[in-house]
């Protein structure tokens, strides 16, 4: 009985995770269609940018955004769906990582502030982390 009530309630929470991170990304999205350069809305936000990138960033944060609402909407027949979320959330925390540790930022711009891009990287590898014990704890 306790299982049942543990899987019940973290895919509740899983689900309004999911609703939160949609909202997010179509936070991001907005904020890269406007190109306004906030922290957390833009992970290179001092870094040096072309409008064109920023309106492909828009458009895929968008589609993020639909994808991760859809899958939140399903819960729990999407379980698939929200598996593919977790692993492409892996991939992309370590893809921020190797791009935080190879690009040489100060060759884009003196004064560029590396650590905010690091506690941003931690920040998703956080969110990551939840998401996948939330699926995990749901889907057992």
């Amino acid at each position: 009985m306790q299982d049942a009530q543990t899987n019940t309630m973290s895919l509740h929470l899983l689900r309004w995770m999911l609703y939160a991170l949609a909202v997010y990304f179509l936070a991001i999205s907005a904020a890269h269609l406007a190109a306004v350069k906030w922290p957390l809305l833009f992970v290179y936000f001092d870094v040096p940018s072309h409008a064109y990138q920023d309106r492909i960033i828009s458009f895929l944060a968008l589609g993020w955004s639909v994808f991760i609402f859809t899958a939140a909407r399903g819960l729990p027949d999407s379980r698939s769906q929200v598996r593919a979320i977790v692993i492409a959330s892996f991939l992309a925390t370590l893809g921020l990582s190797l791009n935080n540790a190879v690009t040489d930022f100060q060759a884009l711009a003196s004064g560029l502030k590396v650590w905010a891009y690091w506690a941003q990287t931690g920040a998703l590898a956080v969110i990551t982390l939840l998401l996948a014990g939330l699926y995990w704890r749901g889907f057992r």
